[in-house]
């Protein structure tokens, strides 16, 4: 079954009770028992939802996963990730990641003793200063947020095999259309769902995939334990949305596409980053490892001040000054006092993240709108 038609059909059988070619929304707390113990499968919906239950069947159809979970927002799927860890055990991350995930990682999780190195795993080289007998997870980001490089997954991969660690991708960026970290031998793959799989900017959700039986009993087990589940209504927004996944990516990927070259042949524009163009220092690998080159685009003035970046943001009148990605609609977004803002500036600066940054994240608009819309906002700078 091809990517288009797994968006419309993985875990959307009809409803047998009644023929509904959509599944129903289960909106119900617990389920009736023919005698203590025997029931048809669910018993309490923290535990299981049918709702929930297609949903992760789509899911890990698109990731050609065996396993699904969902959980209430991508920060809690990766809350449960980490929970696999113990104390005394270290992460190797991408050093340009979400700033909510730094913040995650140094703010909650290393107070129990779990160690984290961030390091620009684009530079293999770089993992021999870190890693030990103590990694047991490599954490990457590809493209990265907001700098976008590309880490080469497979090589990652087999660095962590001979250190029996696991290989763990966030996929949030490229989406399953675009890439597939389990075929690449990755252990776990996460998704921030708010973002492209439900693509409305009206839901919030995080999501789990993986072909390893254990780390999935492991990580549903956490999902019932802790309780950080999607209400059923949101499993259908977000069910919904899939349907047209790669209808939308491909409009994505061509607007930003467009918008990265105008900006690489402005004169008002300093730098331009985003995995397709030709040099950008990671493009044979995104060729290697993605269908196409996203829809998001980073990049900075010239005019490197904070005052113009500011000045752009206002006046790019299609893309919305806002939080978030991967939705219909355009946006745009500073880091350094938006997305980034819990990575101290050192660490920012550190890992290329300027404080004149701009992130764009490229909706399905008409491509000479958003175009002509970056042309007036860089008129005012």
């Amino acid at each position: 079954m091809k990517f288009g038609t797994k968006c419309i059909h993985a875990g959307n059988a009809p409803d047998s009770s009644t023929g509904a070619v959509i599944t129903p929304i289960y909106q119900t707390s617990t389920y009736a028992q023919e005698e203590p113990g025997k029931h048809k499968g669910y018993e309490y919906s923290r535990t299981q939802n049918p709702t929930r239950t297609a949903l992760q069947t789509t899911l890990a159809a698109l990731e050609n996963a065996q396993y699904a979970l969902c959980f209430a927002s991508g920060m809690a799927a990766e809350d449960a990730v980490i929970k696999l860890l113990k104390p005394g055990d270290e992460v190797i991350c991408t050093n340009d990641l979400y700033g909510g995930s730094f913040r995650l990682f140094t703010k909650v999780f290393a107070k129990f003793g779990i160690k984290f190195h961030f390091i620009p795993l684009q530079e293999i080289d770089l993992i021999d200063m870190v890693i030990n007998s103590n990694t047991q997870m490599f954490w990457i980001e590809t493209p990265t947020n907001p700098l976008l490089n590309i880490i080469d997954i497979q090589a990652i991969v087999q660095i962590a095999k001979k250190y029996h660690a696991l290989t763990v991708v966030d996929n949030t960026f490229a989406s399953p259309f675009l890439q597939n970290p389990l075929n690449l031998d990755a252990d776990i793959v996460v998704h921030s769902a708010t973002k492209y799989l439900a693509g409305h900017s009206d839901v919030v959700m995080g999501c789990i995939m993986t072909n390893n039986p254990d780390l999935y009993q492991q990580l549903a087990f956490l999902q019932n334990s802790c309780g950080a589940i999607p209400a059923p209504f949101d499993c259908f927004l977000v069910q919904r949305g899939i349907k047209t996944l790669h209808l939308r990516m491909a409009q994505h990927c061509k607007n930003a596409y467009a918008i990265a070259h105008y900006l690489d042949n402005h004169p008002k524009i300093e730098k331009v980053y985003y995995p397709g163009l030709p040099h950008h220092k990671n493009h044979d690998v995104a060729k290697k490892q993605m269908k196409d080159f996203g829809g998001m685009v980073s990049f900075t003035l010239k005019n490197d001040s904070i005052e113009s970046a500011f000045q752009f943001m206002k006046n790019a009148k299609l893309f919305t000054l806002a939080e978030s990605l991967g939705g219909v609609e355009s946006l745009v977004g500073h880091p350094a006092t938006m997305t980034h803002a819990s990575i101290p500036r050192e660490d920012r600066l550190n890992a290329g993240l300027k404080d004149t940054l701009i992130r764009l994240s490229v909706g399905i608009e008409d491509t000479d709108d958003l175009l002509e819309s970056i042309e007036f906002a860089l008129s005012k700078v």
